[in-house]
């Protein structure tokens, strides 16, 4: 009998320029990336040696036009962060980082002298850069930050002081996008500004995360701003307030909700195939009622999260797509990866802790994913204040 990894099939859905950009993602991610990837995850460590090689085919900053950029759409897009993510949701994370958290608030809050001097060369890979909103004591609340810029004079420089932590990239970062606290000429309390942050500048250090169990093969770490002395000119002039910030992690959120799935198939994949491998009692697993239901509900799972995501891709192309329908997208779509990961760790047993068979290694990154990016709680009551009315929020 014929026999179907997947009974939804998007090809039909996309231009011939959609499928083309997911081929050769795929391509790039199986050729080069699925070689290396266990044992960087296993030493803890990232491959910056692909970094040019994003750049290449055009995944730093994928989603912008102009600047070195590739422009693509939002579906193109996904389908990358689908195919990057399916090897690990470390580099996709980087990725993430580099288009929607650093490149996009220069490319929508900054001016043109800022997008000129920093996007062609993160768009080349050459420039790396990172994201400071979490602080220790600040996560799901950003607006009670404590980092704080104050002017030097009336109109000149600003003195940056605080603390960020879980940030993707920052020890490796040229330029930090951080966000602080400032009093505003003529204003009665602080208000919420992005600041262009540089290697290099005087009382910046960017201490490295240790001792993580999940997404190792990322680079994580701190923003320790001791009275840093930043420019005026590396104020983003286009932004004020919490909406800064909240813009770019949608713009994030939307990319977790595509490269969730690549982690859901890659998982599913593995026990798929071990399933009809692995003979117990004189026959293959795969012909048991209860794995099959195992199989089938991850399966069946996958093909509603890629429909979810298409369509709200195509209402993001249409610039229709709200910033709740994004927390929709990727709760919903992070849980079912997760679940999907946790099930398929069950079909392969002991085996599927082994780090050989990789689900377990998607699974423990997934936990973070879960968390991160706004926690699947705070997504849920965003959804319920948008279905009720209500907001069940502190």
């Amino acid at each position: 009998m014929d026999v179907t990894p997947y009974l939804i099939d998007l090809d039909p859905l996309l231009s011939d320029e959609e499928r083309l950009i997911a081929a050769n993602t795929r391509e790039f991610c199986e050729r080069r990336v699925a070689p290396v990837i266990d044992e960087h995850y296993e030493r803890a460590t990232f491959p910056r040696e692909l970094i040019p090689e994003f750049a290449e085919l055009g995944l730093l900053g994928a989603p912008l036009t102009g600047y070195g950029c590739a422009g693509m759409g939002a579906v193109a897009y996904g389908l990358t962060t689908l195919e990057l993510e399916r090897q690990d949701s470390g580099l996709r994370s980087f990725c993430s980082v580099q288009s929607a958290l650093a490149m996009y608030p220069i490319y929508t809050y900054g001016d043109e002298a800022q997008r000129e001097r920093w996007l062609p060369g993160m768009a080349r890979g050459t420039i790396i850069g990172g994201f400071g909103l979490t602080e220790p004591n600040a996560g799901s609340d950003p607006g009670s930050m404590r980092t704080m810029a104050r002017q030097d004079g009336r109109g000149g420089d600003y003195v940056l002081s605080g603390q960020k932590f879980w940030i993707t990239n920052s020890p490796i970062a040229d330029v930090l996008v951080v966000w602080a606290k400032t009093l505003e000429h003529g204003s009665e309390a602080p208000v919420i500004r992005g600041f262009l942050v540089e290697r290099g500048m005087p009382g910046l250090s960017t201490p490295e995360t240790k001792g993580k169990l999940s997404l190792r093969a990322s680079i994580t770490g701190e923003i320790v701003l001791d009275d840093v002395r930043v420019p005026k000119a590396n104020l983003l002039p286009g932004v004020v307030g919490l909406k800064g910030p909240l813009g770019c992690l949608t713009q994030a959120r939307y990319g977790i909700g595509w490269g969730a799935i690549g982690a859901a198939m890659a998982v599913y994949e593995r026990a798929r195939a071990y399933a009809c491998e692995r003979v117990q009692f004189g026959r293959p697993i795969a012909s048991f009622q209860l794995t099959q239901q195992k199989l089938v509900e991850i399966h069946n799972e996958i093909g509603k999260a890629l429909l979810l995501a298409y369509h709200f891709g195509r209402l993001k192309e249409q610039g229709a797509l709200t910033p709740v329908q994004v927390s929709y997208l990727k709760r919903d779509n992070v849980r079912m990866a997760l679940e999907a990961a946790r099930t398929a760790r069950s079909i392969l047993g002991g085996n599927g802790i082994m780090g050989e068979f990789q689900i377990m290694r998607h699974l423990c990154n997934l936990e973070t994913v879960f968390t991160y990016e706004g926690t699947h709680e705070i997504h849920t009551l965003a959804i319920g204040r948008a279905i009720t009315g209500e907001s069940a929020f502190g």
